[in-house]
């Protein structure tokens, strides 16, 4: 039986598909310098402000693709990060707007989350040579290791106001994990292992807040970094700081730490590595199919009973690179045969056969909704997830397509 992972029969299905995502979002560049969110059919959603995050993603995704040697890819990518150099930077208090309308009128306050994604875009754009990406890259860094890392706890601030005069009390570990990508994108792209370091520093303390509560990963906390359980209990669906232990993100927290396991620093140590392990069981069991359909469910409580069941493809993609990731690792089986089951129900329910890309989210019964995801709003997650098994775990992922796939 073919082997998914390692096949070059599937590596090319994959390479394929990931061109068949570039092309259903090519409209996503917007003429005034950024990305815009894509509706159902790749149409830029009318009305929709400029987004520092979809900008910065489409960024990274298209910066890929001009290194895969796609037609056309670089240009939507430059236009994508002039929105991250034009009007989404604040030329007054510095950092990035999450958005801004087409009046120019900016969303207040400046978010961790958003300011991570803007360090991969531009990680990212400097490996593919884009004129402009190494100072946007200079600047990101430098106004992040300033307003965003605090070097005490060895982790992340979440919020400031716009002006970076107030910092919010909340702390969160989903801009952390994001945060973590674009660390080591910055080392894999610059050769400065002090970003490793401090990425390494962050695993540390995920790793040991998820053993304590039975691998799964507390989401919000104070600004004592004392977790917040019961953190939008009123919001269980939220898109960005869900209620609960998010499925999701202990797929994607598996794969971050066998990234850093595999980087220079990381030297495949057995508390990352047994980490990824358990938190990858831990999200199978608590999340795949168990509600009596194929899916896994978006949520679930501190018991591991599910609280949102509806998917969403993001969480799909993770667990497919996470099963890639850990079978490069260990070489067994059972990771193998997880990534190919996940692939056959991504096929079924999630890619978007009619009109491209992927349905963003399902119901319990795997039915397209947009309760929480409207539209198809980037590639990010969809496209990494046609790459992950055809490189190595080190460098990060556009460093890796340029050494090994370029």
């Amino acid at each position: 039986m073919s082997v998914w992972p390692t096949s070059q029969v599937h590596h090319r299905w994959l390479d394929q598909h990931s061109r068949d995502l570039l092309a259903f979002g090519r409209r996503t560049a917007d003429p005034g310098g950024g990305a815009r969110w894509l509706d159902a059919r790749g149409l830029p959603v009318p009305g929709r402000p400029a987004s520092a995050l979809i900008s910065s993603r489409m960024t990274h995704v298209y910066g890929i693709g001009a290194l895969l040697g796609v037609p056309g890819a670089g240009p939507v990518a430059a236009q994508s990060m002039a929105g991250l150099t034009g009007r989404l930077r604040d030329t007054v208090h510095g950092g990035w707007f999450s958005a801004v309308t087409d009046d120019g009128t900016p969303e207040p306050g400046k978010s961790c989350y958003d300011h991570a994604f803007v360090i991969l875009a531009a990680s990212t754009a400097t490996q593919a040579g884009l004129p402009g990406a190494a100072e946007l890259l200079a600047d990101a860094c430098a106004l992040f290791l300033e307003r965003f890392w605090d070097d005490r706890t060895g982790m992340c601030v979440d919020t400031w106001d716009t002006s970076f005069t107030t910092l919010d009390e909340y702390r969160g570990i989903n801009a952390n994990m994001h945060t973590v990508e674009a660390m080591l994108s910055v080392a894999s792209v610059t050769g400065d292992q002090a970003w490793t370091e401090r990425a390494l520093r962050i695993c540390r303390f995920v790793v040991t807040t998820a053993s304590a509560h039975h691998w799964r990963i507390p989401e919000h906390y104070d600004s004592a970094w004392t977790p917040i359980l019961e953190f939008n209990a009123d919001k269980p669906d939220h898109p960005f700081k869900p209620y609960g232990a998010t499925i999701g993100h202990g797929l994607e927290w598996s794969r971050l730490l066998l990234h850093a396991a595999a980087s220079p620093l990381g030297g495949n140590e057995e508390w990352l590595t047994t980490a990824a392990a358990e938190l990858f069981d831990r999200a199978v069991t608590d999340g795949w199919a168990v509600d009596g359909n194929p899916g896994f469910v978006y949520t679930t409580d501190w018991s591991g009973r599910p609280v949102v069941r509806d998917r969403m493809h993001w969480v799909a993609a993770e667990g497919i690179n996470a099963a890639a990731a850990l079978h490069a690792l260990t070489g067994r089986q059972v990771y193998a045969d997880r990534y190919r089951e996940w692939w056959d129900y991504s096929a079924e329910f999630l890619i978007d056969h009619e009109h491209g890309s992927w349905f963003h989210q399902l119901d319990a019964a795997n039915v397209p909704t947009d309760t929480v995801w409207p539209g198809k709003a980037d590639l990010y997650h969809a496209f990494q997830t046609t790459l992950g098994p055809r490189v190595p775990l080190w460098p990060m992922l556009a460093t890796a397509v340029d050494q090994h796939l370029a």
